[in-house]
């Protein structure tokens, strides 16, 4: 995910907070450590210390290379850990919400210019190209989560969407028929940047959006959560309830901003 910020066990999953509480004493020293690294190390690394995983998600036709319990760095020295906080490894309620939409109504990105803001994993973007995509971009700024979307891809089949690592909140709109957000509204400064630059968007190409979210208290407080139309809820799989504190379905939102200029 994109300048994701700390997370918690209170906010997120038990498990999974849990084991990203304990990568928070070492973070500072993250980017001295990962600079330099070859993509190839990353892959070896990526092979190395994640499962092939996705079954027990929303959307068990894609395959993703994720952290499970079983590997190494579940239970590992965080110290040991070489790259920055590893969300790409994880398949987040709002994306797998998202991916699957795109799947179950391959209308909405068949023939369109796709971009995945935040893509972590890479799932959304790969969604969006078994669903007829024209042209997909994943854009994340963590260098790792490209090569594990690079890989994810492979996983399925499929040639890799162009992944991009700069910050794209903020810049000027390219020509996207559809932007996609899976879990991003998790802080309020994020969210009131992504409510400008979305605005920017819609304003300048006719960009539609859509946005994965599992009721944040983050998401649902913000002020864009009145300008959303839901277009379908998932209740998620037993396994991921069990991983997180009271969230029970994720949605897909559109963002529609002009339905409320009256």
């Amino acid at each position: 995910m994109i300048m994701l910020g700390l997370l918690t066990p209170t906010k997120y999953s038990r498990c999974v907070g849990q084991f990203f509480g304990r990568f928070k004493q070492t973070n500072r020293h993250r980017s001295f450590l990962s600079s330099g690294q070859s993509d190839e190390y990353i892959r070896s690394f990526i092979t190395e210390n994640t499962e092939t995983a996705g079954e027990q998600s929303l959307t068990p036709e894609i395959k993703l290379r994720l952290f499970t319990p079983n590997c190494r760095f579940w239970r590992e020295r965080p110290e040991l850990w070489p790259f920055d906080d590893p969300y790409w490894a994880i398949y987040w309620p709002g994306g797998q919400a998202l991916s699957r939409f795109l799947l179950d109504t391959p209308e909405v990105c068949q023939d369109k210019k796709v971009l995945d803001l935040g893509s972590g994993c890479g799932a959304s973007a790969i969604a969006a190209k078994l669903s007829g995509a024209a042209h997909v971009v994943a854009n994340d700024i963590d260098s790792v989560a490209a090569v594990a979307t690079h890989m994810n891809c492979e996983l399925n089949g499929l040639a890799p969407p162009i992944c991009l690592t700069n910050n794209m909140i903020g810049s000027e709109p390219e020509g996207f028929d559809l932007i996609l957000l899976g879990d991003m509204f998790y802080d309020e400064a994020i969210a009131t940047s992504l409510h400008s630059w979305l605005d920017l968007c819609i304003k300048t190409h006719g960009t539609a959006v859509l946005i994965g979210d599992p009721g944040r208290a983050q998401f649902e407080g913000h002020g864009i959560r009145r300008l959303l139309r839901r277009l379908a809820q998932f209740e998620l799989p037993e396994s991921v309830r069990e991983e997180n504190y009271g969230l029970t379905c994720s949605s897909v939102w559109h963002y529609h901003p002009e339905l409320y200029l009256n």
